[in-house]
């Protein structure tokens, strides 16, 4: 029996996942950010798993950040969107965090979000 290709690619997905997920674990001291990509937009979020908290969410849909983007999905968008989280957690006084790229390469996209929130104060 020949298994569909999504299977495939969904196993795949969680094994790296359940992987990269088992070398990570976010403090409140030092929580993780995960950054999720879609075809549309983009999102981040900054976990401490020890409480089972969110500490800060930023993305590409809000409507506070459309109004200075041309496209919620391009390189522009992911810079504005590592700046925007840097400054949450500044506000919140978290300095360095665990950064969680979720099942994607460290390329394009999520490099330039991680790239952004460096160059804005945040270790990683």
């Amino acid at each position: 029996m020949i298994t569909p290709k999504y299977i495939v690619k969904k196993k795949r997905k969680k094994r790296i996942r359940n992987r990269l997920r088992s070398m990570m674990v976010g403090t409140a001291s030092k929580p993780r950010m995960m950054v999720t990509r879609t075809n549309k937009y983009l999102y981040v979020q900054v976990f401490d798993d020890e409480n089972a908290n969110v500490i800060a969410t930023a993305s590409t849909l809000e409507k506070d950040l459309k109004p200075n983007l041309k496209s919620t999905k391009d390189k522009d968008a992911a810079k504005l969107l590592g700046k925007v989280i840097a400054e949450r957690l500044k506000e919140k006084k978290i300095e360095s965090v665990i950064f969680d790229r979720n099942v994607y390469l460290f390329a394009g996209r999520i490099k330039l979000v991680a790239d952004s929130a460096r160059e804005n104060g945040i270790k990683f």
